[in-house]
């Protein structure tokens, strides 16, 4: 075969596939309807401005919780699984992009056969030897849009893995920041509780003192010591709390179960003004909605390559190399040989398989739309619920202000009467009950605060920036 008969068999086959039917098979893609109008409650305004585009370093001031951010990002293990998914979405997005090249494939190939012959009026069989070089080509043409929605869907999952990985590192920040601020109300606690525990020992030392001149009784000096080991035996609770927690924060920061370095709660300060934004910045801020919605892109993509087995595949196949009885010959031009054959193959009967095909693709796509839709509904929730949290802690944090000034003066005042007799210890008891719990409810108050911050932060799509 010469190389002028070779193009022209080529560009008749090139012919065919322009001269087939056009037909749009592929749909192009659009975004699943999804209401986010009132997706916020009781929050409504027109302000695009929110907290979710700080970046974490701007929403958290505390040097020592920005090391341990920093440190998760770095380290955290859930993160480097991330990565490692980006990079095996992306190898799949290569193999989709290469299934447009044409495949080729070259060796050399030896037989050894024998040829029938007659020599002298009897039929023989003569030894020969065939060297060859053979090249194989083929090339699946594109003709109904098959590997380009295939290739699209890889692209989805490419950006649903960098989606996923940003989604990680909200979730790590979050974790961190949240733990990082139950360890200092823990710390508070303690501290709270250690000195309570100091002020009752001189209690029951007040008591014997007030025995001794008779103006209690042997039940009293109980009651004081009872009440000071009622307070001292929640400290090793606090203290296992705050060790857990200290395990819990290294975990997520890729170290080894250990102590952690932090300030007080008393340090914390907000500074940040609670800007939302509006609901649909959700579809681009959230990144567990963007990985929701990247599914739906993908799954969309496999109805269009579904479909597309419905039609003939045309795939081109070529075969040319040297042939020759002796190895000196084999380059020469006249062993050079060829072919080159065009296949258009249409499915008639496979057993339904197209057709199923294409039913799991559209059955997997409305799951997938509903998971969005879902995703969307909860991330608006969850925005809610933040908001109000922290609302709440503000309004009552004036009573709580109120509630712990009156405990402490009912404490004070009873222990003066106590010393000059005009009241049992019970009263005292009551009295200092009453403030260490409003103490502790205090801590509990600065902590839901700061937490339903980080929530906030975490709900409208914050830190991954």
């Amino acid at each position: 075969m010469n190389l002028k008969y070779f193009t022209r068999t080529a560009a008749v086959i090139v012919a065919a596939v322009l001269l087939l039917p056009a037909c749009k098979l592929r749909q192009a893609y659009t975004r699943p309807d999804v209401k986010t109008d009132s997706l916020y409650r009781a929050a409504y305004t027109a302000d695009t401005t929110t907290i979710a585009n700080l970046s974490w370093k701007q929403m958290f001031k505390d040097a020592q919780l920005q090391a341990l951010i920093q440190e998760g990002i770095t380290n955290n293990y859930d993160l480097k699984i991330a990565v490692a998914r980006i990079k095996q979405a992306d190898a799949n997005l290569r193999q989709a992009k290469a299934a447009f090249l044409p495949t080729l494939s070259v060796g050399p190939q030896y037989t050894r056969q024998k040829v029938a012959a007659t020599q002298g009026g009897n039929l023989g069989f003569t030894p020969e030897n065939v060297y060859a070089i053979t090249g194989n080509a083929s090339w699946e043409i594109d003709i109904w849009g098959k590997l380009s929605s295939a290739k699209r869907g890889s692209l989805a999952l490419l950006l649903q893995s960098y989606a996923n990985q940003r989604a990680v590192q909200t979730k790590l920040v979050a974790d961190i920041a949240t733990n990082y601020y139950n360890l200092l109300a823990y710390d508070k606690q303690l501290a709270i509780t250690q000195q309570t525990v100091a002020n009752r020992k001189e209690d029951v030392e007040t008591n014997k003192a007030l025995k001794l001149a008779n103006r209690v009784n042997e039940a009293s000096v109980a009651q004081s010591e009872a009440n000071r080991y009622a307070a001292e035996v929640t400290i090793p609770d606090l203290q296992s709390s705050i060790r857990q927690t200290e395990n819990a924060i290294c975990v997520l920061i890729g170290r080894h179960p250990g102590s952690v370095e932090r300030n007080v709660l008393d340090a914390q300060q907000i500074d940040t003004t609670l800007q939302i934004g509006v609901p649909a910045q959700l579809l681009s801020n959230r990144p567990d909605v963007q990985q929701a919605e990247y599914n739906v892109r993908y799954y969309f993509e496999q109805i269009n390559v579904a479909r597309a087995y419905f039609y003939p595949s045309l795939s081109i196949t070529a075969e040319g190399g040297w042939q020759s009885s002796t190895v000196g010959d084999l380059f020469k031009s006249a062993t050079i040989f060829g072919n080159i054959v065009g296949n258009l193959t249409q499915p008639i009967f496979n057993k339904g398989l197209n057709k199923q095909r294409l039913q799991l693709a559209k059955a997997q796509y409305e799951e997938n739309v509903a998971t969005f839709q879902q995703t969307v509904l909860d991330a608006g929730r969850e925005v809610s619920d933040a908001l109000y949290s922290y609302k709440a802690v503000e309004d009552k944090a004036v009573t709580r202000k109120l509630q712990l000034d009156a405990w402490f003066r009912s404490v004070d005042y009873n222990r003066e009467l106590l010393k000059n007799g005009y009241v049992t210890y019970t009263d005292v008891l009551t009295s200092e009950q009453g403030y260490l719990s409003a103490q502790l409810s205090s801590v509990n108050d600065r902590l839901q605060q700061l937490t339903s911050l980080v929530t906030l932060y975490q709900s409208l799509g914050g830190g991954w920036k």
